[in-house]
């Protein structure tokens, strides 16, 4: 790539009349740290904008003169990034809602592709929200943009054949998972394993007293977390399952504590009326506003839906039971068109490539069989103790200091001859 800086050392005047020409040497382009990079993010919600600040204040160590610009919230906005949109803005759930708002979205990516273009941007990273990014990834990188794309959507599970798709987009991916690069290789695709930024941000040795302490909790109080989901579509579905089985458990369970966090204030709302119609004892439950972390911490052993949630309360070194249920056409679906390529749901199985957490998926998703799974780690505590240095291992490969190896990862494709 060429510096934007002009070109220094040219000689001033003309060659006399007749004088032998003498051409003069090509500036030297300056070296990448030395120069104004201009790197364009794109991050579409809260991880993402977290994820977007920890790799923009690693990339300004390698190189001091950059600009960073695009699509973030509030953390990368205090990293320096001039945010042209909030990360806002992208934060869609759900088909209708999408379909809802697809042309404010597609005007809002044609009018960033555009703007990149403009202020000729040397990388476009975008992070995550791959719906939004790997689109307009594709059209920089046909203009000739190098683009990276942080966060691998999850090719494992759902229809590898995907891996492909995504190169055609993205330059390099930034995989958080060690399984992810073989299945990209295969593709012929630049993947790198970079590690988890949650695996870096929690200790190996996580302080459940202090946990409890923070949340009110009595140091020898049994405590089950509950995490229903972090969407309202999820808590509807699962909420009253999980409940219910919180109850079956409390009967078993003397002075059993349920801690229940809600992300959002709107899922803290729709679990609250759940609760008021739980059959769980008075004062049995407690509901979180966020602490999610805090009451994995503090718990004996976690009940959770499928997800990202699943890593955490492996980092937080707990037991835990899966729980999941999606729509029953779209399960038929999938399972007919044969799109899930994997036995193992839960991240913490799919990393130990073992069911080391009981998983109970769709019609198994019951409040018996879910209460029967909890308890079954509440009497068995050396099964549950046996578990925690299978979790330490799992913690360790993934602590790779993730916003650094990224970092160094987008610095070998700009350094890299074009």
């Amino acid at each position: 790539m060429q510096s934007r800086d002009p070109a220094v050392g040219d000689a001033p005047g003309a060659q006399p009349t007749g004088a032998t020409a003498v051409v003069d040497a090509p500036a030297p382009t300056l070296p990448l740290h030395a120069r104004r990079l201009r790197i364009g993010l794109v991050a579409g919600e809260a991880s993402g904008d977290l994820l977007g600040a920890g790799l923009v204040e690693e990339l300004r160590l390698r190189f001091p003169e950059a600009e960073f610009a695009g699509i973030g919230g509030a953390a990368m906005r205090a990293a320096g990034v001039d945010t042209w949109h909030d990360a806002s803005e992208l934060a869609v759930m759900g088909l209708s809602e999408v379909l809802r708002h697809l042309p404010r979205l597609l005007r809002l990516r044609g009018g960033l592709r555009r703007r990149l273009l403009e202020w000729r941007a040397d990388v476009c990273i975008g992070i995550d929200a791959p719906d939004f990014n790997l689109g307009l990834e594709r059209a920089l990188k046909r203009r000739g943009m190098p683009t990276v794309h942080y966060v691998s959507p999850s090719v494992w599970a759902w229809r590898q054949g995907r891996a492909a798709k995504i190169g055609r987009s993205a330059d390099r991916v930034l995989c958080l998972f060690p399984m992810e690069p073989a299945i990209y290789a295969r593709h012929g695709v630049d993947a790198t394993f970079v590690g988890h930024p949650m695996a870096d941000a929690m200790p190996l040795n996580p302080d459940r007293r202090r946990a409890r302490a923070e949340l009110g909790l009595d140091d020898d109080a049994p405590v089950l977390a509950v995490l229903p989901g972090s969407r309202l579509g999820e808590i509807e579905r699962l909420g009253a399952i999980f409940l219910k089985a919180a109850h079956r458990v409390a009967m078993r369970v003397p002075r059993l504590r349920v801690v229940v966090p809600a992300a959002t204030p709107a899922c803290a709302e729709a679990i609250r009326a759940l609760l008021a119609a739980s059959p769980l004892p008075a004062g049995c439950a407690l509901l979180l506003e966020g602490q999610a972390r805090e009451a994995m911490v503090a718990s004996e052993v976690v009940l959770l839906a499928s997800g990202t949630a699943t890593l955490e309360a492996m980092l937080a070194k707990r037991p835990m039971v899966v729980g999941y249920r999606i729509a029953p056409s779209t399960y038929r679906i999938v399972r007919a068109l044969g799109l899930l390529k994997v036995d193992r749901f839960a991240l913490p199985n799919v990393l130990a490539g073992d069911t080391i957490a009981p998983e109970l998926m769709q019609d198994d998703c019951t409040p018996d069989n879910l209460a029967r799974a909890v308890l079954a780690w509440f009497d068995d505590p050396a099964a549950a103790g046996a578990l925690e240095p299978v979790y330490r291992d799992l913690h360790i490969a993934l602590r790779r200091d993730a916003s650094a190896s990224a970092a160094d990862a987008v610095a070998a494709l700009l350094e890299a001859p074009r």
